[in-house]
């Protein structure tokens, strides 16, 4: 997490300030919840909330912490002089450290997602509105990397928005997924806490109730949550190879908005390079490199240790800040992309009509040839163009046995682009709900 890669919002989530927020929360919350149980005066639960608008001074947290060891701890001796050591003598009656840690990390997460399914509202509307701008843009669809048949960039983007559409559900799931508390004290049996604060903590913060844990949330939780955000970024690595294919010299059928005054090389002035769909690939594997420690901390020893305590303060902030960022920079690379529909009719010629050699091997077995006969047939011709650079329709139109079965007329017949754009409305009509 580097601010060239970061944006305030969700920078804010993982901030001190907002976690020590966040920890007097959940103490404030369950104090009441303890008051109303008797277990503490309800005054002493009232007097906790004086520090409700107070700044928490991180540079003093971290001077205690320097002396325990133990950074709830040092919170709490700081609250303490926040609120008055007769007050905090009740503050976290009952609880163990990992009731703060992991739900305050669960409300961050959740909050984080919150963000991210916002980012991905806005890349669908950018998605959206870019395959409907270009439904019927015709292009050359690629296997291998090797012209096959025509489609359209209308659908390259409804492909990828029906992708992302697919993640954000992912997402919310996910979200869903980590949106619980516990305040079930040491080793989870609610020993020296009624269950009831759990329940009036969770209420309060918007989470619900760990049906059962043990000093921890379980952490296949979170091995789900990073796994999705792993798979966004993939989707986003996904688009952006597609664009950055795109954009080749040799290719140049899109590229990336290119601003008045930017510079694509510090040795080449005439450089126009796919430099946000490369950072964006890199930005991608960052995100993914969180998904193997977050599977690895679901086996924790016995009720509970701290290995998975330093892997999340590292991949709870870095993979949705870095996801948060990514999201942005691929919308409004797709908001500004810049489309050139004569460069993708001028690469789908350059092989002169080899393109529409299987509607003619489907022709000349609806005339009676023999798939495997049509298939010579066909590739015979084609192999023409590869090798001599001929062109298809002649080569085809002076071929005695194509001929015998198709007239020039019926040939000529099934080299019209339009006949693979005929679905396109129905292919919308599945991705958008468009009739």
């Amino acid at each position: 997490m580097i601010p060239r890669y970061s944006r305030p919002a969700m920078v804010a989530i993982w901030s001190p300030e907002t976690k020590f927020r966040i920890w007097f929360e959940i103490e404030a919350h369950a104090c009441d919840a303890q008051a109303a149980l008797g277990v503490i005066p309800k005054e002493n639960a009232e007097a906790v909330w004086k520090a409700k608008d107070v700044e928490f001074d991180v540079a003093r947290i971290d001077e205690i912490e320097a002396v325990t060891k133990h950074d709830v701890i040092a919170f709490l001796t700081h609250l303490s002089e926040i609120v008055g050591g007769d007050v905090a003598r009740f503050v976290h009656q009952g609880m163990t450290s990992s009731d703060v840690l992991d739900t305050t990390f669960n409300i961050q997460l959740v909050r984080a997602a919150d963000i991210l399914l916002a980012d991905m509202d806005a890349l669908l509307a950018a998605l959206k509105r870019r395959a409907v701008e270009q439904r019927m843009t015709v292009r050359i669809g690629r296997s291998h990397g090797i012209h096959a048949e025509p489609t359209t960039m209308g659908l390259t983007f409804a492909r990828f928005y029906a992708e992302m559409d697919r993640n954000r559900n992912r997402l919310e799931k996910a979200r869903f997924e980590v949106a619980t508390g516990a305040i079930s004290g040491a080793v989870g049996t609610f020993a020296n806490i009624d269950p009831s604060v759990e329940a009036h903590v969770c209420d309060r913060l918007g989470l619900r109730p760990e049906p059962i844990s043990t000093q921890v949330i379980p952490r296949d939780r979170h091995a789900m949550f990073f796994a999705t955000l792993g798979v966004i970024a993939a989707s986003i690595e996904n688009v952006a190879t597609e664009i950055r294919h795109m954009q080749r010299t040799e290719v140049l059928e899109a590229e990336e908005f290119f601003s008045a005054g930017q510079k694509g090389s510090s040795a080449m002035p005439h450089k126009r390079n796919p430099v946000l769909t490369e950072n964006l690939t890199g930005l991608a594997r960052l995100v993914r490199s969180a998904v193997i420690p977050a599977l690895e901390n679901v086996a924790l020893w016995h009720e509970r240790d701290i290995s998975h305590s330093s892997v999340e303060r590292g991949i709870g902030p870095d993979a949705t800040v870095t996801l948060d960022f990514a999201l942005a920079r691929l919308t409004g690379v797709v908001d500004k992309l810049v489309v050139y529909p004569d460069n993708m009719i001028a690469n789908m010629n350059k092989f002169r009509g080899l393109i529409h050699s299987q509607r003619v091997l489907l022709a000349l077995t609806q005339k009676g040839v023999s798939r495997e006969d049509a298939y010579a047939l066909v590739q015979r011709n084609a192999m023409k163009v590869w090798e001599k650079g001929a062109d298809f329709l002649t080569e085809l139109k002076a071929d005695p046995e194509v001929t015998a079965a198709l007239s020039p007329e019926e040939i000529e017949a099934n080299f019209d682009l339009d006949y693979h754009t005929k679905h396109v409305d129905t292919i919308f009509a599945r991705v958008f709900g468009e009739s």
